[in-house]
């Protein structure tokens, strides 16, 4: 009898301990515990790049053209008033206001043939030998440039040139302005003498 209870203890005490083993088990399988998540960051736009700014429009070298024959030069009619270029090469000095002719002339025809590009340095005039060089003054900064004169115009009371957009931006002319024109002959490019006082000394 007494083996029995023995027998009994022994084997409840195993029972214990084999249930012990399997619930450590259980817990050493059991899935680690999950990180928390890392707070999601915006990332940051790329910084767009500067606009890198157009370069300043190329000047206009004077140079020895022929003079047209044809059209350009011939006598006309405009809003009522008869225009009699010079057909010669014959100086020239003004005084009076210049205005400018910008983006819905850019692309057409010159009275010359060229196209109109409004980044140049050009001009029109309504009486001045085609094609032809001049120097144009800004009397109230002291500002100066050399323009091609292409095209004839402009066709309003007291304006005396009509400049490209670049020739007028150039001269801080932002409407009109006034301004003292003076035609170069052909003598004064061949000879040099034109040059203006920025460029005469950049050649000494």
């Amino acid at each position: 009898m007494r083996c029995d209870v023995l027998r009994s203890r022994r084997l409840a005490l195993t029972i214990c301990v084999c249930a012990g083993a399997v619930l450590s088990g259980c817990g050493l399988l059991a899935p680690a515990p999950t990180p928390p998540a890392e707070p999601l960051v915006a990332a940051t736009p790329p910084t767009p790049p500067k606009p890198v700014p157009p370069p300043p429009p190329a000047e206009a070298k004077p140079r020895v053209e022929r003079l047209h024959e044809g059209p350009p030069n011939h006598e006309y009619d405009i809003k009522g008033q008869h225009y009699m270029p010079h057909t010669s090469d014959v100086p020239m000095i003004e005084t009076g206001l210049a205005s400018w002719y910008g983006q819905p002339f850019h692309g057409r025809r010159t009275a010359t043939g060229e196209r109109y590009d409004m980044n140049a340095m050009t001009a029109a005039h309504k009486t001045m030998p085609l094609p032809s060089y001049a120097v144009v003054r800004n009397p109230a900064n002291g500002r100066e440039i050399v323009v091609k004169v292409n095209d004839r115009g402009p066709f309003v009371k007291d304006r005396i040139i009509d400049l490209s957009r670049a020739a007028a931006r150039k001269l801080r002319i932002a409407g009109v302005g006034q301004v003292e024109v003076r035609r170069l002959t052909h003598e004064e490019i061949k000879s040099g003498a034109w040059k203006l006082p920025t460029e005469r000394v950049a050649t000494k």
